[in-house]
């Protein structure tokens, strides 16, 4: 059965946002033709039951992933799914494979090499031939080195990203923050977001919203684009 966290943002973090800037958000607007829907690493390993790192929370944000990917294609915008793959970590990754349990990196390493089941989209996300796909060698997909999302971005002249995916503290926020810094726009998703616990999911948006990526909800962000549809429809 799907779960879901329990999103509260950190008041501190609210309070330092209302101080800095005097509003909530920093976007209230979403332009489709420089818009992107980030989905990152909603693949087996993390999705499917049976898996060495399922979790059912992770499973859960199928929905309203899906939503926005609907929404975002029908305004007009573009999706593009991210995944890790780690197969050359041991060589090119030291640091990682020194960091974890070695038992664990090489489970991981395994189940994150191209071709592996685990390494695959799962297939209760809503992929589309017209998407984009992404693979990224790294936590970030901005990272240098790690995959060419940047620049097939900014070929098509996008600069907005609305992030999802797995894990909050881990991959989607390493890759917010480095997007943030080479001068990308971050509208992130809280419920379309998941990591291990309600603790660490709440702790890395509000590490986010005070200076890397705005926070929404899905149904809010469904509404952003709704009202860009009908903008576009009386132009």
């Amino acid at each position: 059965m799907a779960e879901a966290h329990k999103i509260a943002l950190p008041q501190a973090s609210i309070d330092h946002i209302m101080r800095r800037r005097g509003s909530l958000h920093a976007y209230d607007s979403i332009d489709p033709a420089r818009t992107a829907l980030l989905v990152i690493d909603m693949q087996n390993v993390w999705c499917r039951d049976g898996m060495p790192a399922y979790s059912p929370v992770t499973a859960g944000l199928a929905p309203n992933i899906n939503r926005l990917a609907g929404a975002m294609r029908a305004a007009g915008g573009s999706v593009w799914w991210i995944r890790a793959i780690y197969e050359n970590a041991p060589r090119d990754w030291p640091s990682y494979m020194t960091y974890l349990n070695p038992d664990d990196v090489v489970t991981m390493i395994s189940h994150l090499t191209d071709g592996h089941p685990g390494a695959a989209l799962w297939d209760g996300v809503d992929a589309r031939p017209g998407d984009e796909a992404v693979i990224k060698t790294r936590f970030s997909a901005f990272i240098q080195g790690s995959s060419d999302i940047e620049q097939r971005l900014r070929a098509r002249g996008i600069d907005r990203l609305v992030m999802t995916g797995v894990a909050t503290d881990v991959c989607v926020e390493s890759t917010t923050r480095d997007a943030f810094m080479l001068g990308f726009e971050n509208m992130v998703v809280s419920d379309a977001t998941a990591t291990r616990s309600d603790e660490c999911h709440n702790a890395s948006l509000g590490a986010m919203f005070t200076h890397f990526g705005d926070i929404f909800s899905t149904d809010e962000i469904l509404a952003l684009l709704d009202e860009a549809g009908r903008r576009a429809a009386a132009e």
